[in-house]
């Protein structure tokens, strides 16, 4: 019996009913041999960690574009902190750990420069629109590895895929949710880190003060960041276990004000004055790139050398600008649309 098998058997002895086990994955989009130490899932967790995408993660903005103080959250914090709620919520209802965390750290993979102003922008310029969840496992699919993709496990891509609620209700199961539990997990997971984290970062940058706060939020979930994630964590795990029924719940209390702190932060955090101006200046810079680079043949053929004949410039255009940083994005508009000083000499 090698590692693998053993780990797998062990999954099946210890994990609940209702968690997935590696043995039984769905497979991978090509077949190919199983590794004799690690599980599908690890090997999909490990994928995602060396993959190019993972790391440009720490330069794409959370909430504030380009931020230069040292504390504020990148793409590359939010999804740890995500994949640390996860997990902790998998042990802790027995669920498979491995395939949560590779979902976590997989899940905004396809995230633009800028964060959501990038993606109002490909979402208007793209034909067909632009989603990043949908970009997320375009990444994992296809453009990693020139082309050839990471070849994930169907599970892992399902949870990647559906991991976004966007203002959705937060617990309603629908049709299209994942397909297995551990993917329900990180879409709550990122639903607590964000709106956690979020707020933490709009403090900091003097953007509300905490007395802004409903005060439901703060007396119901905890005054200190830590706090308020140990609330949810803590009530998702126990109303779980107690209503065994293969669902994620929250007590009415807690899901009231997690709801009225995701709508406060809209309201005067993503909404605000203050982030639209510097989001419409994101929007400027991306508009003036793409329109750019739908003109530049020879360069996007260099970049994306992997594409099919045909297949639409905007497409290869969209790939190249979602896979950004911020500080790339902004480099390359200094560079194609800055006059520099002139230093003489004629």
């Amino acid at each position: 019996m090698t590692i693998r098998e053993s780990l797998e058997k062990l999954e099946e002895e210890i994990l609940s009913p209702w968690a997935a086990k590696a043995h039984h994955s769905k497979g991978r989009l090509v077949s190919e041999p199983e590794c004799p130490l690690r599980t599908c899932f690890q090997r999909d967790r490990d994928r995602i960690i060396h993959s190019k995408a993972f790391r440009r993660l720490k330069h794409k903005t959370q909430v504030f574009l380009a931020p230069t103080g040292d504390h504020y959250r990148t793409r590359l914090t939010h999804t740890l902190e995500v994949a640390q709620i996860a997990r902790t919520i998998a042990r802790a209802l027995r669920l498979n750990e491995d395939l949560t965390e590779a979902i976590a750290l997989g899940h905004d993979l396809g995230h633009t420069p800028f964060g959501h102003a990038g993606e109002e922008v490909l979402n208007e310029l793209v034909p067909g629109g632009f989603r990043h969840y949908e970009q997320s496992l375009r990444v994992v699919d296809f453009l990693e590895k020139e082309g050839r993709g990471l070849n994930l496990t169907f599970e892992v891509r399902d949870g990647i895929l559906k991991h976004s609620k966007g203002l959705g209700p937060i617990l309603t199961p629908d049709e299209d949710g994942p397909a297995t539990l551990e993917g329900e997990v990180v879409r709550l997971a990122d639903i607590i880190a964000y709106v956690n984290h979020d707020l933490d970062d709009a403090l900091r940058a003097g953007l509300i003060r905490e007395k802004d706060i409903p005060e439901n939020c703060l007396r119901i979930l905890g005054r200190r960041h830590a706090e308020r994630i140990n609330t949810m964590v803590s009530d998702v795990i126990r109303e779980t276990l107690a209503a065994e029924d293969r669902t994620l719940h929250l007590s009415a209390p807690v899901l009231k004000a997690l709801e009225d702190l995701r709508s406060f932060l809209f309201e005067k955090v993503y909404r605000s004055p203050a982030v639209r101006r510097e989001f419409e200046k994101a929007r400027r810079i991306l508009t003036d790139l793409f329109e750019y680079y739908l003109q530049q043949e020879t360069v996007w053929e260099k970049e994306m050398s992997c594409y099919e004949e045909g297949t639409p410039k905007e497409r290869i255009v969209c790939d190249f600008i979602a896979g950004m940083t911020d500080r790339y994005a902004l480099y390359l508009y200094e560079k194609l649309f800055i006059p520099k000083p002139f230093a003489g000499g004629l």
